[in-house]
């Protein structure tokens, strides 16, 4: 009785605001969103800076948006199995070590082989955020202001792009519209790993990497044919092959999401009109958004002759009228 009188219990380890986890996991969505767009007025000066030809300007959107929309369902499914506080910290350290590779790159082919990695570290990152935020709040009004502010975030990041990559440029150079991740990125990671707890689904499904790597190497495929079409022509050999094997690595990813026991993308979802009326309608409105702030910036600084800085406030203008 006496010896069990002077253990000293153990201390539980105080459980975070909401507020501080829900902060933690915007702010690592608005890195992600940001750098969809961030890039853009700083391509022309990239371009002069690394040698970059017209494709490679191409690519340096294309490799994250690729990468990112490729592996973000296995990213998805790695939370739920591994946890997504370990997702979190790794996709976001991914994503900071990338941004400093890309800043400090001096070829074409370093800066879009750290975009690609940005794009995966992305995809890593951006489902454990929203369940994150989902995990912290309890059900209720809550959580839906909490979803609210994630997407507000989210939105912002994409509209705030333009600017904050044409304020970087024009203060400092193309290099800082990576390198400014890094020390972002370091903050949110020390945070992440002080206060957010751990949690995961455990209900004993895989990874289906076969599937993540065929739909990502078909889109990957299908856009360097596309992009082939501008010198090549749409009946090139050059443009057919890569637009051919796209399309059948593609239809390789929906055989495979058919018979395996745990897809990426159940098929079956496809059928409800809500869900496919709502993937139309996004696909639609994002190849359209990603096209104009690719052509809007190299059309205002190469054509009319904007800074950096003015055509970033140009992309915000056209965003939001």
């Amino acid at each position: 009785m006496l010896e069990a009188a002077r253990v000293t219990p153990v201390p539980r380890r105080a459980v975070p605001p909401a507020w501080a986890v829900v902060a933690l996991a915007c702010a690592g969505q608005f890195l992600v969103v940001l750098d969809v767009s961030v890039v853009n007025t700083a391509l022309p000066s990239m371009r002069t800076g690394l040698g970059l030809s017209e494709q490679g300007l191409q690519w340096v959107v294309n490799a994250y948006a690729i990468a990112f929309a490729g592996f973000m369902l296995l990213g998805g499914r790695a939370g739920d199995l591994y946890g997504r506080k370990r997702m979190f910290l790794v996709g976001l350290g991914l994503f900071t070590l990338a941004s400093l590779g890309g800043g400090l790159a001096q070829d074409d082919w370093q800066l879009l082989l750290a975009r690609a990695v940005q794009g995966l570290g992305a995809a890593v990152l951006a489902p454990a955020t929203l369940t994150i935020v989902t995990s912290a709040v309890p059900e209720g009004a809550a959580r839906a202001r909490a979803i609210a502010t994630w997407t507000a975030v989210g939105a912002g990041g994409g509209a705030a792009g333009g600017l904050v990559g044409g304020l970087l440029v024009e203060i400092l150079s193309w290099r800082w519209v990576l390198l400014i991740n890094v020390p972002i990125g370091a903050v949110v990671l020390f945070g992440a790993a002080r206060y957010l707890a751990e949690s995961r689904a455990g209900d004993g499904r895989r990874l289906d990497l076969p599937g993540a790597v065929l739909v990502t190497a078909g889109l990957a495929t299908l856009a360097y044919g596309i992009s082939q079409t501008e010198a090549e022509g749409w009946t090139a050999t050059a443009t057919l092959v890569p637009l051919v094997a796209g399309l059948v690595m593609i239809g390789l990813f929906l055989a495979v999401e058919a018979r395996t026991a745990a897809p990426l993308m159940p098929l079956g979802l496809l059928a409800r009109r809500a869900v496919s009326s709502a993937n139309v309608s996004m696909f639609l409105c994002g190849s359209s958004m990603f096209c104009m702030w690719f052509f809007m910036t190299l059309y205002a600084q190469n054509v009319l002759g904007y800074t950096p800085l003015e055509a970033g406030l140009a992309l915000v203008r056209a965003r939001w009228p």
